[in-house]
Parts: C-alpha cells; sequence; structure tokens
C-alpha cells in the first residue's frame, strides 16, 4: 500500500515531466498567440475592406463596389496564405522537423 502514495511513482510518470511539461506549454503559448494575431489581422482586414470599399450601403452593390471587395478579399487571401505558410514554417523549425 505504501508504494501507491510515494513520491517516485508519480515524478517517474512521463505526463508529469517538468522540462516536457515546460516545453508543451510554451508550445501551446505560441500556438494561442499565432491564433490571436491571425484573428486579429483577420478583423483589421474585414475593418478595412468595410471602410476602403462600402461608400454608402445600398440595396444592391455596384460594379465599382463589388471589384473593390473582390480585390480586398483576394489581398486579404494572399495575406492570410503567407501567414498561415510563416506559422507552419515557426511551427517546424520549432519541433525540429
Amino acid at each position: 500500500m505504501s508504494d501507491l502514495y510515494s513520491g517516485d511513482d508519480l515524478s517517474s510518470s512521463p505526463n508529469l515531466g517538468g522540462k516536457e511539461a515546460d516545453a508543451e506549454f510554451q508550445q501551446f503559448l505560441l500556438v494561442e498567440r499565432e491564433r490571436a494575431k491571425l484573428q486579429a489581422q483577420i478583423h483589421e482586414f474585414s475593418d478595412i475592406c468595410w471602410e476602403k470599399c462600402m461608400d454608402k450601403p445600398g440595396s444592391k452593390l455596384d460594379s465599382k463596389t463589388e471589384t473593390c471587395l473582390v480585390n480586398c478579399v483576394n489581398r486579404f487571401i494572399d495575406v492570410s496564405l503567407l501567414i498561415t505558410n510563416r506559422f507552419s514554417q515557426m511551427l517546424q523549425k520549432n519541433s525540429g522537423f
């Protein structure tokens, strides 16, 4: 019975290792920071496209507004892909692959 509660059994558990848990936590924080940055950029680009393209909202989109929105969205996609690729490179660099 005393073996069940000894500190040696808990410290040898791979899930409770101090350095491994700390590294996993740091990786988690890195991912969450990057996710928050991406979300902030999505909001920023949404605001920019709206302000840039929507002079006065009406019942229909005119061709000028539609073209502006399409171009703005395309640039947003380009930037999103760039950010995603950069994020992927950072993860690969940090994981050693």
